[in-house]
C-alpha cells in the first residue's frame, strides 16, 4: 500500500468532497436556494467534513487526527438530517436524499476505518 503523503490521497478526504460537491448540486436547485438558512447550514456541514479531515491530517498527532474524524463524521451525520428537512419541504426528492445519504453514509465509514487504524497505532 502506498504511503499517503497528503490529506488529498485519503479515500476518506475523497468521498466527503463528492458528498460535499453532491450537497452543493441540490442547493442550486431554485427553491432550495431560496432557503437560505438550509441551504447555508447544509453546505457548511457538508464542507465541514472534508475540511476538518484535512485539518486533522495536518494536526500532528494521531489523538489530534482522531478528534478531527470525529468532528468530520458528526457533519456528515448533520448533512444527513438536513437532507430529510430538506425532503419535507420538497425541494429534494427521495431518490435524491438517499444518494446523498448513502454518500454519507459511506463517507462515515471510511471516517471509521480510519480512526480505527489510528486507534491501533496510538
Amino acid at each position: 500500500m502506498p504511503k499517503i503523503e497528503q490529506f488529498e490521497d485519503l479515500q476518506s478526504w475523497q468521498k466527503a468532497r463528492r458528498l460535499a460537491n453532491c450537497v452543493y448540486e441540490l442547493t442550486r436547485q431554485s427553491a432550495f436556494a431560496k432557503d437560505f438558512e438550509l441551504r447555508d447550514q447544509i453546505r457548511d456541514a457538508a464542507g465541514s467534513v472534508m475540511h476538518n479531515i484535512a485539518e486533522g491530517f495536518d494536526s500532528g498527532t494521531r489523538a489530534e487526527f482522531v478528534r478531527f474524524l470525529k468532528i468530520a463524521r458528526r457533519s456528515a451525520s448533520e448533512v444527513q438530517s438536513e437532507l430529510y428537512l430538506a425532503l419535507d419541504q420538497k425541494y429534494i426528492t427521495a431518490e435524491q436524499l438517499k444518494a446523498a445519504y448513502d454518500l454519507a453514509t459511506e463517507t462515515k465509514r471510511l471516517i471509521n476505518g480510519m480512526i480505527a487504524y489510528l486507534r491501533k497505532q496510538m
